[in-house]
């Protein structure tokens, strides 16, 4: 498969179900990103108003129907329940590389969700012909950075005052992995 992100495919673990996301994903969406303590290793803060996260996951699906992303929402089998979402964005199709991203709602922390995701999108991510991807994390977010070393992600640095939030500068470390 090349690098031409038209398919958007539904993708399979041995315990949850990513689907492409749409728009009416968005309800789910919501109580997780209206969740202080979900949000407080992203570049915004909590976002309480429902239109808002609307137009967000409105801008991801148009997004995707151009080739720039791919956006899942997480779900639990066999239920099919909500657990939160995984991408491949910012895709550079000439140097074969793109970021990686996941959000998950605080009922499904500890449990290996996101490790189980993620392995499926970087699986995923080779298979487009991408032969490298970055994450990004906020200083202090521990668990995701090492979610992302299980995955075989690497550090590559740190970049200082890289995100403005509540009126003050964030670091954030940089990790790469190369396919």
């Amino acid at each position: 498969m090349s690098l031409d992100i038209v398919l958007h495919p539904i993708l399979e673990t041995e315990r949850l179900r990513l689907t492409p996301l749409v728009e009416a994903d968005a309800q789910d969406i919501f109580p997780l990103m209206r969740d202080a303590e979900v949000m407080a290793f992203w570049d915004v803060p909590e976002i309480d108003d429902p239109d808002l996260i609307a137009n967000i996951v409105a801008g991801q699906v148009e997004e995707m129907a151009q080739g720039k992303a791919i956006y899942w929402a997480l779900r639990i089998m066999p239920d099919d329940r909500f657990a939160g979402t995984c991408d491949i964005s910012e895709v550079d199709r000439r140097h074969k590389r793109a970021e990686v991203g996941f959000m998950l709602g605080r009922d499904a922390w500890g449990q290996g969700f996101a490790l189980e995701a993620m392995q499926s999108i970087v699986a995923y991510a080779a298979t487009l012909g991408l032969r490298r991807l970055v994450a990004r994390t906020h200083l202090g977010n521990r668990r995701s950075d090492k979610l992302l070393e299980k995955l075989g992600f690497e550090e590559e640095g740190l970049l200082r005052g890289h995100v403005l939030r509540d009126g003050e500068r964030r670091d954030c470390r940089l990790f790469g992995l190369l396919l």
